[in-house]
């Protein structure tokens, strides 16, 4: 049924969009295809042996018909509208808590500080078994945020169980719903000696007002003398805010962004409006591959513009621009009506969604087929592949030992049973995990629960087989594969000892999140981040600085 639904949809989508062409009218060719499409549904409607979902059945239709386009064209029934409306607004009613899914269980991850859902005790770690009396055990985190969030004043029973608190583990707390702002700029402060840092989480209507009160006290501290905003992970958001947010740095008048949509008229140029903060205070921006949209109009734009030193890695690539429209019954619409094209005159799109692989996959315009553009000043500049930056920084390759104590909440889990056992712990800026705390948390790994990757395991397999494949297997040889594999042999005490310091920075920052929630958690991570070092670098090197924003 849903393959068939989906079939017909797509089917009048590529038909629609190849009327364009063809000798019947665009109209006529629409009028045709929904026809056809409502013949068949009304047939299935009045023949199919099983009852046929009206609703399902057609928002699957329309969603397989959106597919066809670009993933960022949505359409959202009137009680799915909620999340869209968050992201615009910065808003929702609901506890403030961050959750993850774990085998079966919503997690409570970190209360927010300030929340409802802290202040009424919630903890992180706490596993949720009900919401107002009703199981929720394996329904998915998805539909569990669903039930916490509701409208302001109305109160949610949130039953957990408390992990490390002995016999009273299980137990129900009361919350009162409110209305929760999405914090936009979730810290700010001087970093490296002399930098004024603000990190900036995604562009709603807050992001302007908050982003310049920051940048405002921190340029009133005697000690900063650069900035650095980092837009690392921000999805995006309002193209008006991020209009905004570069209007802090840049005279006012100064063109942003344009865009343009279907017809060579359809043209709308976004020029900052409003007096700037500051137009001369050196400033680096840093991005990775999740800055995407209104991130990358910002960090684009500076760059063009020859403002800011761009550092990190090469941004998403999403230059296209998404509008809301009503329809029937409640519902929205979210299209994307145009491209938009940064002040170099370039295109940041990283990916052509009009044009599919045979097995129905997009992939990113290569390299090869970008086009060279210019800064302000002359300096080269590429389009269709995101945001490069003006520095590039080298990660090391991820350690193995590190990414299984994270995946596996060992670290996570850690944390919350020492949080049990100690009620305050020194601030962010003092905090160290001790030789102490080290030693407890290599008691509190099990070793036949902890889950080594068996790389050398399969590789050591592999050559013997090999080995005897090709005949070479005797006695000399096998007591030297045998030498090899017990060299080889996972000894834990041993690995976690020699990757100290990469696991006590996790250690510390879900420790100190128990504490000092994220506030506390970005602290720790800022001690030891590679864009932050590179962009010190060069904000503290006057000369190497002029000098990247120089042709």
């Amino acid at each position: 049924m849903r393959k068939l639904l989906i079939a017909i949809a797509a089917g009048a989508a590529v038909a629609g969009v190849a009327a364009t062409g063809a000798t019947r009218s665009p109209k006529g060719e629409i009028s045709r295809n929904l026809d056809i499409f409502a013949s068949v549904y009304k047939a299935l409607q009045t023949s199919y042996v099983d009852t046929v979902d009206a609703e399902k059945s057609i928002n699957t239709a329309i969603s397989a018909m959106l597919d066809e386009i670009d993933p960022y064209t949505e359409y959202f029934p009137e009680k799915e509208q909620e999340e869209l409306l968050t992201i615009s607004t910065g808003e929702y009613g609901g506890i403030g808590s961050y959750i993850q899914q774990r085998d079966s269980f919503t997690i409570i991850s970190e209360p927010r500080e300030g929340s409802p859902a802290q202040r009424a005790g919630l903890l992180p770690g706490d596993k949720i078994l009900m919401i107002d009396g009703d199981s929720v055990k394996g329904i998915g985190s998805d539909k569990v945020s669903k039930r916490l969030k509701g409208q302001a004043g109305t109160e949610v029973k949130v039953t957990v169980i408390r992990p490390y608190s002995g016999a009273d583990s299980v137990r129900t707390i009361a919350v009162t719903r409110e209305k929760i702002e999405v914090d936009p700029v979730p810290y700010y402060g001087v970093q490296r000696g002399d930098i004024g840092y603000i990190q900036l989480v995604t562009f709603n209507e807050k992001t302007y007002e908050k982003t310049r009160d920051a940048l405002r006290e921190l340029k009133a501290d005697p000690r900063v003398k650069s900035i650095v905003l980092d837009l690392r992970g921000n999805g995006g958001g309002l193209l008006e805010s991020a209009v905004k947010v570069a209007s802090l740095f840049v005279p006012k008048g100064t063109e942003v962004v344009r865009t343009r949509g279907r017809g060579l008229l359809n043209e709308k140029i976004y020029k900052t409006t409003t007096k700037p903060v500051d137009t001369e205070i050196p400033l680096a921006v840093l991005v990775n591959s999740s800055s995407a949209s209104a991130a990358e109009i910002v960090s684009g734009a500076l760059q063009d513009l020859d403002r800011a030193v761009i550092v990190g890695e090469r941004s998403f690539g999403k230059g296209l621009v998404q509008s809301t429209s009503q329809i029937p019954y409640n519902g929205l619409l979210k299209v994307t009506i145009a491209k938009y094209y940064i002040p170099s005159g370039r295109l940041i799109q990283a990916i052509d969604y009009s044009h599919r692989n045979p097995d129905g996959s997009v992939a990113r315009i290569p390299d090869s087929l970008t086009t060279v553009w210019h800064t302000r000043a002359g300096r080269e500049v590429r389009d269709g592949g995101g945001i490069t930056p003006d520095v590039k920084v080298e990660y090391p390759e991820g350690n193995r030992l590190v990414y299984n104590i994270v995946r596996d909440n060992w670290s996570f889990d850690f944390a919350t049973r020492y949080a049990t056992k100690h009620p305050t712990v020194p601030s962010p800026e003092e905090f160290v995990v001790t030789d102490t705390i080290f030693n407890e948390f290599k008691s509190f790994i099990d070793p036949k629960k902890f889950e080594y990757d068996r790389l050398c395991e399969v590789v050591m397999e592999q050559l013997e087989k090999a080995v005897k494949n090709e005949g070479y297997m005797n006695e000399k040889v096998q007591a030297q594969l045998d030498t090899l594999k017990a060299s080889l042999r996972h000894d834990l005490d041993h690995d976690l000892d020699l990757n100290r310091e990469l696991i006590s920075r996790y250690l510390a920052g879900d420790i100190l999140q128990r504490y000092y929630f994220s506030r506390g958690a970005t602290i720790e991570a800022l001690k030891h981040d590679q864009d932050l070092d590179s962009a010190a670098a060069v904000l503290q090197a006057p000369a190497r600085y002029k000098g990247i924003l120089k042709k």
